[in-house]
């Protein structure tokens, strides 16, 4: 770390204030190589704690510096790993808890641009906003206890996390993420939500039901692989793509691209999964049935969402 960036990163931390020049300073300083190394993000989590009011040009910086080290400091680029989800756990958890907004957004922010994350790392940060949620306190809150169901801020932040990239089910909803919207819905249901709140959870909802997940993302292992095909010399994805541009495509060089990438099905199989994924089985009905009879009530979200099945696969789930 050079030492123009740890005088900036102390300073701030001491006069618990930054300004858009020291800002710059540190953009340039921490990557003047090209990339951040762990003393440079520890500062920068140290300054964090101690801005009084940090503002929104610090909060991008933090965000975009840090979620780079975490998402692509670890070979290959876009996998988190146990070791790193939890060293970023651990630095930002105050006794349960994320502390501000910041560090919120951070979290996101990873889930969002890594390919794949452990599940531990999705389901600390859904839980984040589900407590601020029932207690009525947290980041999302600012700071103040604010008892009064889903605003907004919770509403955008829930969507980005559920459908994020680096998740257990990317791009589509989990089981348990199904039942943490219905564990919220029940919590806030005479509260005055925000706008947006039903139809994140009729979508939510329905989109583990209904909602074809597609192909799992490589492994780590297979990615490894992948990454050193891409950067072997002579053999760099450029150059692949070149010479495939200057050479009559046959079936020989398609069907080992699709080898190498493990394409898997073929666009009308592909169809058929998806057909099939947007009707009910047995188990996900009875899972409807006692997550919407668990209270003995049939609410209006309850209504809005079987309305939505009911809609979109010309049946009525519950009879």
């Amino acid at each position: 770390m050079s030492m123009h960036f740890r005088e900036i990163a102390i300073q701030a931390a001491a006069d618990g204030a930054i300004s858009a020049e020291e800002i710059l300073s540190l953009r340039q300083a921490g990557w003047a190589d090209g990339k951040m190394d762990p003393e440079e993000a520890e500062a920068l989590f140290s300054a964090n704690e101690h801005l009084v009011d940090p503002s929104p040009e610090w909060s991008d910086f933090f965000v975009e510096a840090l979620t780079e080290f975490i998402v692509n400091t670890v070979h290959p680029k876009g996998y988190v790993d146990e070791i790193m989800a939890e060293e970023l756990v651990a630095r930002i958890d105050r006794d349960g808890r994320v502390a501000t907004m910041t560090e919120l957004e951070l979290l996101v922010k990873v889930l969002e641009k890594a390919t794949s994350t452990p599940a531990s790392l999705k389901a600390y940060a859904l839980r984040q906003i589900e407590e601020a949620v029932i207690s009525g306190e947290g980041p999302t809150r600012n700071g103040q206890l604010d008892p009064g169901g889903v605003n907004g801020t919770e509403c955008a932040l829930l969507r980005r996390m559920i459908f994020a990239a680096g998740g257990d089910r990317p791009a589509s909803v989990s089981k348990a993420e199904a039942e943490m919207l219905f564990r919220i819905k029940d919590a806030t249901l005479y509260d005055n939500n925000a706008d947006e709140w039903e139809k994140l959870f009729v979508q939510g909802v329905a989109n583990f039901l209904l909602g074809f997940g597609g192909h799992e993302p490589l492994d780590k292992q297979r990615a490894v692989e992948l990454e050193a095909f891409m950067n072997a010399e002579g053999a760099g994805i450029g150059a692949f793509l070149g010479r495939m541009l200057r050479s009559e495509v046959d079936d020989n060089v398609g069907s080992a691209f699709g080898s190498l990438l493990d394409l898997g099905t073929h666009g009308s199989e592909l169809e058929a999964e998806v057909e099939e994924a947007a009707q009910l089985t047995d188990a996900e009905e009875l899972w409807l049935l006692d997550h919407v009879d668990a209270d003995e009530e049939l609410d209006p979200l309850e209504k809005a969402l079987l309305q939505f099945i009911a809609e979109e696969t010309g049946e009525n789930p519950l009879i």
